[in-house]
């Protein structure tokens, strides 16, 4: 039997292609740290643990006639889900009718493992020991200015650049911002002629996100060559089985996916 029970349930192969289909669109329109990070992977769910180097640190040493690796520690990649019920009346009345199958509950929880995804991105888990872009030891911070206002964004962004290359941190840099951020920088930058979200979109190159998993009031630059970081997937995400209970069909929406930071001096939190 997969890891993923449908061997189990009495689906038929053309509604799994249904649902497999309907959970990469729905989480495809919310991811966003996959937008800008280099996927390592997927490795398969077997894969319970990953390396993590502190990529200015790493060497072996050798100590009392043994070697060990300086700098590298092993982390579980945790799992993340959401749970989402098909009625066994809905899909009775599909099946029958020839109507397509309702998969909303299916495209809710693949958005909110989407968002839980990118929260694990950026913000980690203080209490599991995982670390998230906004919340690692080591980063840079700058402290914002008022981003609805004069060049307050262009001068945070330009100066975030600075502190990156000062840290000879080279290459892809990459912006993600909340969605409140993003709308104070819809607007024109007087004698310009130009939006204030162009002129810091120029200096990425191009590499400005939004996410909601940011919440308020929050931003970050990073150098986001796989150098510097990654994002590991073990499992991809997608749909399983779990049971039939009261008739009706129990599914999750999982995957395995962990950050990596590999230099933390890649990182410039404005805060």
């Amino acid at each position: 039997m997969s890891y993923l029970s449908r061997e189990s349930s009495p689906l038929s192969e053309e509604l799994w292609k249904q649902i497999d289909s309907a959970v990469v669109k729905a989480a495809r329109n919310v991811l966003t740290g996959r937008r800008f990070l280099h996927v390592f992977g997927p490795l398969g769910i077997g894969t319970e643990t990953v390396a993590v180097d502190d990529a200015d640190a790493v060497k072996e040493v050798e100590k009392d006639g043994l070697i060990t690796t300086q700098g590298r520690k092993f982390v579980e990649i945790p799992t993340v889900y959401e749970d989402f019920i098909l009625l066994a009346k809905d899909l009775e009345s599909a099946e029958k009718s020839g109507f397509p199958t309702e998969l909303s509950a299916a495209e809710r929880a693949a958005e909110t493992c989407a968002l839980k995804e990118d929260r694990l991105i950026f913000f980690g888990n203080k209490g599991l020991g995982y670390d998230g872009l906004l919340t690692a030891d080591g980063t840079s911070k700058i402290t914002k200015k008022d981003w609805s206002a004069g060049e307050d964004a262009f001068a945070d962004i330009a100066a975030g650049i600075a502190c990156l290359a000062e840290n000879n941190i080279y290459g892809t840099y990459a912006l993600a911002v909340s969605p409140d951020l993003y709308m104070q920088m819809q607007r024109l930058q007087p004698g310009t002629g130009l939006l204030e979200i162009d002129r810091v979109a120029k200096l990425v190159n191009g590499h400005l996100y939004q996410s909601p998993a940011l919440g308020k009031g929050k931003a970050v630059l990073v150098g986001s060559d796989k150098k510097n970081m990654d994002l590991v997937i073990g499992q991809d995400m997608a749909a399983a089985y779990l049971e039939q209970k009261d008739l009706n069909h129990s599914f999750r929406v999982l995957e395995t996916v962990l950050l990596r930071i590999k230099r933390k001096q890649a990182v410039v939190v404005f805060a």
